[in-house]
């Protein structure tokens, strides 16, 4: 090997280390991001736990009630092995081939069983039942299931069925989770219902409060006032003994201070006047996390939707 060819060497392994970054590092960075906007999606929407016995399906566990805002949404019941896919896209629903759904029908029906399908209706309740983002295809699938206590279905049949959010071609890998979650709330946005039981909790919980805090206080004026007649009783036999009864009230300690809690439908200076100043915050449109110790708050326009 030549001496000029030996020079040319560590030239050589730079440029094609050089190279190798360019290729591998935004394919890295391109898979972050999925990751990313995975989880940020997977906190924004709390997934609803299903369960079954011998009476059939029901919610275990609820999940981020969400408000269907458009009609047309094509389901079948939660006990079918089939899902319909439905798309949306540029605003508008797009529902599964009419002939594919009538081919599933017509093979279910082989098996001695009948297809039964639902249109979901505008202002139907409906919980995420899965979320999962696909960035090289642009699209964001979300699994819904009805809420029937709230939609008032008797019996239930827990309707599901999928919604595919169709991005333009190459947006997704750049857009925020912010971005993702305005463009899946103009179809399925965050019900007003859902906050308003965070707040009906925070509300009865505070009644709850004050009702123990009177009693407490009744309870101590009778013990007050049953301390201040044995005193005087005391007092009719030996007067010291009346000194001492009369000076117990104002030596009993005080009442320990309730633990600081966090109830959904609270405000930001709320949760700081509870549990101080997070650790770190993270802004992201109408989203927002406070970062504690051992715990994250996260806030929907301003008031917690959810702990973790």
């Amino acid at each position: 090997m030549s001496k000029k060819f030996r020079d040319l060497i560590p030239g050589i392994m730079l440029l094609a280390a050089m190279i190798f970054a360019a290729t591998i590092f935004p394919m890295a960075v391109a898979n972050g991001q999925a990751v990313t906007l995975q989880e940020q999606l997977a906190a924004q929407y709390k997934l609803v736990k299903m369960g079954s016995d011998t009476s059939g399906y029901s919610v275990v566990e609820e999940g981020t009630l969400l408000a269907v805002q458009k009609g047309g949404l094509l389901g079948v019941p939660y006990s079918d092995t089939s899902v319909q896919n439905n798309r949306y896209e540029g605003g508008v629903v797009k529902a599964p081939n009419a002939i594919l759904s009538k081919g599933i029908g017509f093979g279910m029906k082989k098996f001695g069983k009948e297809q039964t399908t639902k249109l979901f209706a505008k202002n139907d309740k409906v919980y995420p039942t899965r979320i999962d983002v696909n960035l090289e295809k642009d699209t964001v699938t979300m699994g819904i299931v009805a809420c029937d206590t709230c939609n008032k279905t008797d019996p239930p049949t827990y309707n599901k069925t999928n919604v595919i959010f169709v991005f333009p071609k190459g947006s997704l890998a750049t857009a925020n989770a912010g971005q993702v979650e305005d463009t899946i709330g103009t179809l399925l946005s965050i019900s007003s219902d859902d906050a308003k039981q965070g707040d009906g909790g925070q509300q009865g919980g505070d009644q709850q409060q004050g009702g123990d805090q009177g009693g407490q206080q009744q309870g101590g004026q009778q013990q007050g006032g049953d301390q201040q007649q044995g005193g005087d009783q005391g007092g009719q036999q030996q007067g010291g003994q009346q000194q001492g009864g009369q000076q117990q009230p104002a030596a009993q300690e005080q009442p320990a201070p309730e633990p600081a809690s966090i109830d959904k439908g609270m405000t930001t200076d709320q949760v700081q006047a509870a549990m101080g100043k997070p650790d770190k915050i993270v802004n992201l449109g109408t989203k927002t996390i406070y970062y504690y110790k051992d715990m994250k708050v996260i806030f929907l326009s301003g008031k917690v939707s959810d702990v973790q």
